[in-house]
């Protein structure tokens, strides 16, 4: 007997249908009305979006499949896009394939008064077209943006069931670029994420503050550092630069409050690594610090490696994976206490870095305490292929457990 499978709403169960129960016409049918020529042109542009073959059932003999669909992608340089990336490579070693649904496949326009970020135009009929050839067993939307909408209206028209993940607060960022109140942008993000099996979320913390704001199906999908690729290294780097050096990793934009850093009167040099729109005016504003421009691999390795501290001035990160990676290098951290920061440092020993309101404070004490032994120690609880295996237990397409998923992805035997 020949079976094909469906996805089925509102419980999104995967349901396996005998050919034979498809219903057949009859002769008794009434004949259709002939459609007129706008309904035409609307049933063809149906067909474009239309999910043409089901998708066949995992198989543990050669891994899942999984569309990962982002409106952060390179040539940016953020946490985002490195979380997404290392994902991939770890998921790809364990012998699965991810496919990357990215800016880079659609025409684009770059996103006012912040070019790097670029806007997709018209992504649904590609996005569909990708998804329908791929075939994937899963399917996680990571950004609320085109593409991210897209995949989204992709999946709720074909009744896929799909996951998503808050990466970014939107909410605040929007209302320190445009003034648009906070309450509008996280209104936009629960209507967004409200349709998906499970929302991943980076921390505790985070996860109780979403839920006071009305969030609902949330899991944790904790983030993870390359221990191999941050590790540390020759710090004499960045011996020609007066010490101690002070080093930022990060976009340069508005709400990564970086004047808070630079304003401080701090000995030896604050050395900034990234690009974005503030930096030509933070350049001419602030002619004693270096900019360096945006830095990739053992490039960048060898920048957190030569620092003596790791400045994170950001407010509004939902995790900030660049303190890991500055810890993994053997470089303390310098903070505000706040969501990412709080729960990194969390526990952590004497001399992995410190966290005050007052952040000129901070950068002091995490000098004057600096253990770069304990710091390498403290980064190596933040593994990528425990955050990968989280990941995939995750993906909760209900019908199939953790284990399936994890057996699937040949991430336990």
């Amino acid at each position: 007997m020949s079976f094909r499978r469906r996805w089925i709403r509102p419980s999104a169960v995967w349901r396996i249908i005998d050919k034979t129960e498809m219903t057949q016409p009859t002769k008794e049918e009434p004949r259709q009305r002939k459609k007129g020529a706008l309904r035409r042109i609307g049933s063809g542009v149906g067909r474009l979006t239309r999910a043409k073959p089901r998708f066949s059932m995992p198989s543990v003999e050669h891994g899942l499949k999984i569309v990962v669909a982002t409106d952060a992608w390179k040539p940016q340089l953020n946490g985002v896009v490195r979380t997404l990336e290392t994902l991939g490579d770890i998921l790809s070693d364990f012998g699965n394939e991810v496919l990357y649904i990215t800016p880079n496949d659609f025409k684009s326009v770059p996103l006012p008064s912040y070019p790097e970020i670029r806007l997709s135009l018209m992504p649904n009929r590609k996005v569909a077209k990708l998804i329908n050839e791929f075939q994937p067993d899963a399917i996680h939307i990571a950004t609320e943006g085109p593409i991210g909408r897209a995949t989204r209206r992709f999946c709720k028209r074909r009744g896929y069931p799909f996951t998503t993940s808050f990466h970014t607060r939107f909410a605040e960022y929007a209302n320190e670029r445009w003034k648009v109140p906070t309450t509008w942008g996280y209104a936009v993000l629960k209507d967004f994420h409200k349709d998906g099996e499970t929302m991943m979320v980076a921390t505790p913390g985070l996860i109780e503050e979403l839920k006071e704001r009305g969030f609902n199906r949330m899991k944790l999908w904790a983030r993870g550092v390359d221990l191999d690729q941050f590790k540390p290294g020759d710090r004499s780097f960045l011996d020609h630069f007066e010490r101690p050096v002070f080093l930022y990793v990060g976009r340069l934009a508005v709400e990564k409050s970086i004047e808070d850093f630079l304003e401080l009167d701090l000995p030896g040099t604050k050395v900034i690594v990234g690009e974005g729109p503030q930096r030509e005016e933070l350049e001419e504003k602030y002619k004693s610090a270096q900019f360096v421009g945006p830095k990739f691999g053992d490039d960048l390795t060898r920048y957190y490696q030569g620092s003596d501290v790791f400045v994170f001035p950001s407010r509004t990160d939902t995790f900030g994976l660049v303190n890991v990676e500055a810890l993994a290098c053997g470089a303390p951290v310098a903070a505000y206490p706040v969501r990412g920061p709080l729960e990194i440092l969390d526990g952590a020993p004497p001399g992995c870095g410190a966290l005050d309101e007052d952040l000129k404070k901070a950068c002091l004490a995490a000098y004057e305490q600096r253990d770069p032994a304990a710091c390498r120690l403290w980064a190596e609880n933040f593994s990528w292929e425990a955050a990968s295996r989280q990941f995939i237990a995750n993906l909760e397409i209900p019908g199939f457990d953790e284990e399936f998923w994890l057996r699937s992805a040949k991430m336990i035997d």
